[in-house]
C-alpha cells in the first residue's frame, strides 16, 4: 500500500510557492474585482449606515456589525455617519435581486443593490474584505470596486435530520454558515424510514411514535433507561413552533428552506406509527435501527392520499417558500407487486406496471401541491412513470436524469453522487469521520461543472442550481457534521455563484488559508483531517522509508526531524526520504505562506513502520465500502473501521516480512445493520474451523498460501477492539490478505489495524 501511496505523493505535492490570488481573497469569487488607489481604514470610529427608512438594509447593517465584532473586535455603530466620518454604506439603487455593487475609497465602503438580498451579500462581502488579513482590531481594506450577482439561483446544502436528529441551535448555526457562503437554500430531509422529525398536529403517533428508535448493536441493546426498563432510544423532532422559527431565521438571511416529505418509499417510521397506510402483509411494529433501503410503501388507498394530503397542509403552512420535496426515490415495488388491492387498482386505473403506478401516485401529490399554491420536486426516479410537466427532478444519479428532465422541459437541480455526497470521507485518513468510504476532495467537490454539455442553449436555463448532500447514517453526533460540511460546502458555493469564467482551482486554493481563518475567528468547526499532513513509514535497511500524506493537492507540506514546529520556510517535501528510527517528523501544510491546519508529529519507530490500520489497508473489492463506527461503548471514543461489507477483506500491500515471526491484528465487531436486499445472499464466508472463526492471513492474494490463522475465540465475548496475536510464517515483501471465516453476516468481523512484530521488536 505505502509504494502506491509513494509514488502518488511524489506526484501532487506543490514543488513552490502557489500563484498569488488575483483579487480580493473573498469566497466565493465575484463576477469582477478592480484594484483602485488609495484604502478604507476600518476601525472602532466606523460607522455602518443603513438607508434611511429601509428596514432589510438595516437588518444587514446590524448583520455586518455583528460579524465585525465577532471577528475583528470591532463593535461598530449602526446610524447615519456625521459630517468627516468613515462609512461603511448600504445604499438601494444599481443591481436587481441577489446582485450587488461594492464600491471601497479612503471615505466609505459603498455597498448599493435594488435587492435585499443583493444588499446583504454585500454586506457578508464587506466583512470578508475586511477579514483577509487575520487578527483583532482594525484593518486596511484595500479600495476596489466589486460587481457581483450569482451564476445560478438555486445554491443549496442538503441536511439529513431523519437518520440523526440534530437540535434547533444546530440547524441555526448551518444556515449562517450557509448565509456566509452566499447559499440560499437549505432543502431539509426531515422524514426517512429511521423517523419522521416533524410535528403534525392531526397525526400525533408521527412523532410520538415514529421518532424514536433502539440504536443496533450490542451495546445499544444493553442501554437500559432506568425510567422504561427498555434499552434507551434516540431521536427526537421539531415542533411546530420550533420550525417556523428555525424557518424566520433562515430568511432573515435569505434562505429559503425547502421541506423534504418522501413517497411513496421510506415510508417505514410513517407505516410503523399508523400501519394501516402501509402494503405489507404484515405491518413493521418498531422503528428499525438499520440503514439502507427498505421495502415498506405507502398503499394508493384513499385514505393514504387523504393522510398525505392533511400532512400536507400542514407542512405548506409552515414553510412558505415555493417547493416541497416529495423524494419518490429507492421505492421498492415488491410490496406493491404482492399486494392484491394494490394490483386491483392498477387493473382498475388501467396502469400496466409498478413503475408507472409509481408516477400516478407522484402526480396526485403534485396535484395536491398545486392546489396549494406549492411546487414539486422528486429525485430522478420520479421521470421513470412518468410526471407532471411542472415537476421539478433533483438528480443525485449522476447527470442524466438532469438531461432528460431538462429536454421534457422540466427544471433541474444537479446534486449527484458520489461527487457532491458529502457522506463521503474526504481524505484516506484514519482521522476521518465515518461515512462512506470512497474519498471525494475538496478540488473534485471544486472541479465539478453543473451544467451538462449535453443540453443546448434552449435547455440550459431549466438548470436552476446545484446542491450538495449530507445524508447522516453515520454521523451520529451533530458536531461531526460541519466536519463533514466544510470545506467542501464552500468549493461547492463557488461553483454554484461565480461565473466559469472566475473558477480556477489554484486561485481558489490560494484563497482557502484566509477563508479558514475566518472560520477559527468565529469559533466554526471544519474538516481538518484533509489538510493535516500524516506520516506513513515503512522499513527499509535500519530505518524507515517516510511518505508525508495530506493536502497534496492544495497546498506544499514543509516538514522537520529535529522536533522543531514547520515554518514556510522549513524543508520542503518532494518525495519519500529515509529516516533514521526514532526520528521525530513533524509537518504541516502551507499554501501561499499560510498554514493549512496544525502541525503534526510522527515518532518513527520499527513497530510503526510495520503497523497499518484498516483505512491504510486495501479493499479487495468495491463493493459498499464504509469508515464505520464501533456500536460501543454508547458513551465515548468508539474505533473506526474501513471495511466493504459485501466482502470483508483487506490487502496489507508489499508488506515487507523480512525478520517477522509474529503477527498482529486488532480487530472487533459491528452490527450487520444493511437493508441490502437479496444482494445480502451475494456475501460469502469460507467455513470456520472453530466455533468462533477465525482471522486468516494469506501471502500473494486471497487465493495464496494460509501464512497464519488467528482464532476469533478471545474476541467474541467481547464487543470492543480485541488485540489477537499468532506466529507468522512468510518470508520477502509480499501483499497480505485478510479474511474472516464465520458462518453468517451477523455479527460482521473488521480489522482495525495489522502489526508485524520481528523477533527484534518483541
Amino acid at each position: 500500500m505505502i509504494r502506491s501511496l509513494l509514488l502518488a505523493t511524489a506526484a501532487l505535492t506543490i514543488s513552490g510557492p502557489a500563484l498569488a490570488a488575483s483579487g480580493a481573497p473573498i469566497m466565493p469569487a465575484p463576477v469582477s474585482d478592480t484594484p483602485r488607489e488609495g484604502a478604507f481604514v476600518l476601525d472602532a470610529r466606523t460607522v455602518i449606515a443603513p438607508a434611511e427608512g429601509d428596514a432589510q438594509a438595516r437588518a444587514s447593517a446590524r448583520y455586518l456589525a455583528d460579524l465585525l465584532a465577532r471577528s475583528r473586535g470591532l463593535r461598530l455603530a449602526v446610524r447615519q455617519p456625521k459630517a468627516g466620518e468613515r462609512a461603511i454604506l448600504l445604499a438601494r439603487g444599481g443591481p436587481q435581486g441577489e446582485a450587488y455593487r461594492l464600491e471601497v475609497g479612503p471615505q466609505a465602503i459603498t455597498i448599493s443593490s435594488k435587492g435585499d438580498a443583493g444588499l446583504f451579500y454585500g454586506a457578508v462581502t464587506a466583512w470578508q474584505l475586511a477579514t483577509a488579513t487575520p487578527g483583532k482590531g482594525p484593518a486596511t481594506i484595500p479600495a476596489r470596486i466589486i460587481d457581483d450577482a450569482p451564476r445560478f439561483g438555486w445554491r443549496g446544502l442538503m441536511l439529513d435530520s431523519a437518520r440523526h436528529f440534530q437540535s434547533v441551535a444546530f440547524v441555526k448555526g448551518l444556515i449562517d454558515r450557509m448565509a456566509l457562503s452566499k447559499l440560499n437554500t437549505l432543502h431539509w430531509h426531515l422524514t426517512d424510514d429511521q423517523g419522521w422529525r416533524l410535528e403534525i398536529k392531526k397525526y400525533p403517533k408521527l412523532t410520538e411514535v415514529g421518532a424514536w428508535r433502539v440504536p443496533a448493536g450490542a451495546a445499544a441493546a444493553a442501554d437500559i433507561d432506568p425510567k422504561t426498563g427498555k434499552p434507551r432510544v434516540v431521536g427526537g423532532y421539531y415542533t411546530q413552533d420550533q420550525v417556523r422559527e428555525i424557518v424566520a431565521y433562515a430568511a432573515e438571511r435569505h434562505i429559503t428552506i425547502v421541506p423534504e416529505i418522501e413517497t411513496p418509499g421510506h415510508a417505514h417510521a410513517p407505516i410503523v406509527a399508523y400501519p394501516q397506510l402501509g402494503s405489507a402483509a404484515t405491518p413493521p411494529t418498531a422503528i428499525s435501527g438499520d440503514w439502507g433501503v427498505f421495502p415498506y410503501l405507502y398503499n394508493v388507498d384513499e385514505t393514504t392520499f387523504a393522510f398525505l394530503d392533511d400532512v400536507l397542509t400542514e407542512v405548506v403552512g409552515l414553510f412558505p417558500g415555493p417547493y416541497v420535496h416529495v423524494g419518490g426515490d429507492e421505492a421498492v415495488k415488491d410490496q406493491w407487486k404482492s399486494n392484491p388491492a394494490v394490483q386491483a387498482r392498477m387493473k382498475d386505473l388501467h396502469i400496466g406496471s409498478e413503475a408507472q403506478l409509481q408516477g400516478w401516485f407522484v402526480s396526485r401529490v403534485e396535484q395536491m401541491l398545486k392546489a396549494k399554491g406549492r411546487k414539486l420536486i422528486g429525485w430522478d426516479e420520479i421521470l421513470e412513470g412518468g410526471v407532471a410537466p411542472d415537476a421539478t427532478v433533483m438528480s443525485w444519479r449522476g447527470t442524466d436524469g438532469a438531461v432528460i428532465a431538462a429536454k421534457l422541459g422540466h427544471d433541474t437541480i444537479l446534486s449527484p453522487a458520489p461527487t457532491l455526497y458529502l457522506n463521503h470521507r474526504q481524505t484516506s485518513s484514519p482521522e476521518e469521520m465515518p461515512g462512506r468510504g470512497q474519498v471525494v476532495g475538496l478540488k473534485e467537490v471544486y472541479d465539478y461543472e453543473p451544467m451538462p454539455a449535453a443540453l443546448s442553449p434552449d435547455q440550459q436555463p431549466h438548470v436552476l442550481g446545484v446542491q450538495a448532500n449530507l445524508w447522516t447514517e453515520h454521523v451520529r453526533t451533530e458536531d461531526r457534521a460541519p466536519l463533514m460540511y466544510y470545506p467542501r460546502a464552500t468549493a461547492l458555493a463557488e461553483t454554484a455563484w461565480s461565473p466559469t469564467s472566475r473558477k480556477d482551482w489554484n486561485d481558489f486554493a490560494d484563497r482557502l488559508p484566509v477563508e479558514l481563518e475566518r472560520y477559527r475567528s468565529l469559533g466554526l468547526t471544519f474538516g481538518e483531517a484533509g489538510l493535516k499532513v500524516r506520516a506513513l513509514a515503512e522499513p527499509s535497511g535500519a530505518g524507515a522509508q517516510v511518505a508525508l500524506l495530506g493536502a497534496e493537492t492544495i497546498g506544499e507540506i514543509r516538514y522537520t526531524t529535529d522536533g522543531s514546529a514547520p515554518t514556510a520556510a522549513s524543508s520542503l517535501y518532494a518525495g519519500p526520504f529515509e529516516a533514521p528510527l526514532g526520528t521525530m517528523v513533524t509537518a504541516r501544510a502551507f499554501r501561499s505562506g499560510l498554514a493549512l491546519a496544525p502541525a503534526t508529529a510522527t515518532r518513527i519507530d520499527a513497530r510503526a513502520a510495520r503497523t497499518r490500520v484498516s483505512q491504510d489497508l486495501k479493499s479487495c473489492t468495491e463493493g459498499i465500502v464504509l469508515n464505520l463506527e464501533d456500536d460501543g461503548p454508547v458513551r465515548g471514543e468508539r474505533a473506526r473501521f474501513l471495511v466493504d461489507i459485501m466482502n470483508p477483506c483487506w490487502i496489507y500491500e508489499g508488506a515487507d516480512l523480512s525478520g517477522v515471526v509474529t503477527i498482529e491484528a486488532a480487530v472487533g465487531q459491528i452490527p450487520f445493520n444493511f437493508q441490502i436486499g437479496k444482494d445480502i445472499e451475494k456475501i460469502r464466508f469460507r467455513p470456520p474451523a472453530t466455533p468462533a472463526g477465525e482471522l486468516e492471513v494469506r501471502q500473494g492474494s486471497c487465493l495464496g498460501a494460509v501464512i497464519a490463522t488467528l482464532p476469533l475465540a478471545p474476541a467474541a465475548a467481547f464487543s470492543g477492539v480485541t488485540v489477537l496475536k499468532a506466529p507468522l510464517k512468510g518470508a520477502g515483501r509480499a501483499d497480505l490478505c485478510f479474511t474472516f471465516t464465520q458462518k453468517a453476516v451477523e455479527p460482521m468481523w473488521v480489522i482495525d489495524r495489522v502489526t508485524l512484530v520481528t523477533g527484534h521488536d518483541r
